[in-house]
């Protein structure tokens, strides 16, 4: 039995690359990605310095693997699970399931510490900019804007253009992440943004006209075409 549980252990325990990139993030947030030098990070790590480059070039080439490993880039990465594969036709689930993943997202400390690095260095490391505003930040909308094109073409939400309709979703979420995470002097309790939330999907919902095939054909104003998406 003890042998099981050894296993269970050191497969659960983080790999020295995810302990580079937890150990550099928890650095570059504290002395600026300028400020931190290879050296303490092997120290915080305990590994001797030239053992980082046996997993990455250089620094930049770990900033570069924070970038891709957090914000829009898990945001993107969750869109391809199967989880939300299921809800492909299910525009109110797939909203909510969304919003709440960005609540959990949000409350992570890792997270908080991810845009302090992101805000300070995206315009002092060469390439990290266009990196996470184009790679990242186009991945993600690109997706949101195929989940509400499918909405659209199966008749179940109501737009002119998916493209705009995920942006003024994301756009929503984005000011609640303002308020409650960003501008406070301390995040809001989660109880308050849940129910903001729950505040802007109803809002958002009843805009697009959310919800099965037939609800939707009632309330259809007249000369309002539906399941016909326009190009991007």
């Amino acid at each position: 039995m003890a042998v099981h549980t050894s296993s269970a252990a050191e497969a659960a325990a983080p790999t020295t690359r995810e302990r580079i990139l937890s150990e550099a993030l928890n650095l570059f947030a504290q002395s600026g990605y300028g400020g931190a030098s290879m050296r303490e990070l092997a120290r915080r790590v305990g590994i001797r310095e030239s053992s980082l480059y046996n997993h990455f070039s250089g620094k930049a080439a770990i900033l570069e693997a924070i970038v891709a490993e957090h914000g829009p880039a898990s945001s993107a990465s969750r869109l391809k699970e199967p989880r939300y594969r299921q809800l492909a036709r299910q525009p109110a689930a797939f909203c909510r399931q969304f919003a709440l993943d960005l609540v959990e997202q949000w409350s992570d400390p890792r997270e908080h510490q991810f845009q302090k690095v992101i805000t300070a260095e995206r315009n002092r490391v060469p390439g990290i900019r266009a990196k996470f505003a184009d790679h990242f930040y186009a991945r993600e909308q690109s997706m949101m804007t195929d989940y509400f094109r499918g909405f659209a073409l199966a008749g179940l939400v109501t737009t002119p253009d998916p493209r705009e309709t995920a942006r003024l979703f994301a756009a929503g979420l984005i000011y609640i992440r303002l308020e409650h995470y960003v501008m406070g002097a301390a995040p809001s309790p989660r109880p308050k943004v849940i129910e903001a939330i729950d505040r802007y999907l109803a809002f958002f919902l009843s805009l697009i006209a959310a919800g099965n095939g037939e609800d939707n054909k009632k309330r259809k104003p007249k000369g309002e075409t539906r399941g016909k998406a326009a190009p991007d």
